[in-house]
């Protein structure tokens, strides 16, 4: 069997972070995703989806994450059932995440975004640097961005 669901949308609710009797942490709240196709002269639709994240993932949305900011979610669906106060019994389906990822959108109000960070140039031997090629300033390579190398030595490590 395989179970296993990938969303991206903006968060519906503010963020709040509840501990269960035995200590874990548990976040849940509701993204909107959009439909991917729209019909001409009406508005896109979207559709609402319930999200659980627990422990270190819950942690970690409710830290990076807002209202109204776009995430990207994996985990898998699960149903659960209860019974509300007028004593009917309510199917939920949620997506439990394993892990929660930035989607790159432009950097709001101080928050984070994988748009904003590039990690630092790896250090060069002044010598190497006039062999290697620049990398590209938007994070994509292309084959010119490579330096092919060739080996001088027949010894092999195995």
């Amino acid at each position: 069997m395989y179970n296993k669901a990938i969303l991206m949308g903006r968060i519906c609710n503010d963020l709040e972070v509840k501990t269960t009797p035995s200590g874990a942490n548990v976040l849940s709240f509701r993204i909107a995703v959009d439909r991917s196709y729209q019909v001409k002269g009406e508005e896109r639709k979207s559709d609402f989806f319930n999200v659980v994240a627990w422990r270190a993932n819950a942690d970690f949305i409710s830290r990076f994450f807002s209202k109204g900011r776009m995430i990207l979610v994996e985990g898998e669906l699960q149903t659960r059932q209860y019974v509300d106060k007028n004593g009917s019994t309510q199917t939920v389906v949620e997506l439990v995440v394993d892990s929660a990822r930035f989607t790159g959108e432009a950097k709001q109000q101080g928050g984070y975004s994988a748009a904003s960070y590039a990690p630092p140039p790896p250090a060069q031997h002044p010598a190497e640097q006039t062999n290697a090629a620049p990398a590209a300033s938007n994070g994509s390579y292309t084959a010119n961005d490579f330096v092919e190398t060739t080996t001088v030595d027949d010894d092999y490590p195995f």
